[in-house]
């Protein structure tokens, strides 16, 4: 065999040794990535499951029937919250940085979607009010603007997903009979 096809034969194998490590560097990156997301995943849902931010959502869905009176008015614009409405800048901020790590690709967007959806839409519908007066009185609109993503591609699943994501093509459970509805008081 010539020395010329020596060195094609040496040349074609390094692009082959080379062209598996890159794969295999690939494959490692999906890999870790996934790794980090359980990560982020967990977090989220330790924190929406911990009693602190049940706390703050009860505390948030009663301070809604409060929005009339001007002192509660006046301590949700003030520039910073004062310690009675941490609560609310709490979950904010929490809903802020879930959204941004949506929006950059560190957790799956449609996997947080359909696991919280439907509390991230509470939420901000909770906080409307209060976020709409702060970025009024700041002049910004930048304000919370991760959360309100996160809610906008939530919505969206919702509205696509009205009865669910259960699989279509998957017979459901039989359940047993529910219990009696109780009569409003």
């Amino acid at each position: 065999m010539s020395p010329e096809w020596l060195t094609a034969i040496g040349t074609i194998g390094t692009f082959l040794v080379i062209a598996a490590s890159g794969a295999a560097a690939l494959f490692q990156l999906r890999h870790m990535r996934g790794s980090n997301q359980i990560v982020a995943l967990t977090e989220v849902r330790e924190t929406i499951e911990s009693p602190a931010f049940q706390a703050a959502e009860r505390f948030i869905s009663e301070l809604a029937g409060r929005y009339d009176d001007p002192e509660v008015r006046k301590g949700l614009s003030a520039p910073f919250f004062p310690l009675e409405f941490q609560p609310v800048r709490y979950v904010a901020n929490f809903f802020e940085t879930f959204g941004a790590f949506v929006k950059n690709g560190i957790i799956d967007a449609e996997l947080a979607c359909d696991l919280w959806g439907g509390v991230v839409v509470r939420n901000w519908d909770a906080l409307g009010p209060i976020i709409a007066s702060r970025r009024a009185n700041m002049g910004t609109t930048a304000l919370w603007e991760n959360f309100e993503y996160l809610t906008l591609i939530s919505k969206r699943f919702v509205d696509a997903n009205p009865d669910g994501t259960f699989p279509k093509n998957m017979k459901r459970l039989p359940l047993p009979r529910p219990w009696p509805k109780e009569p409003v008081a």
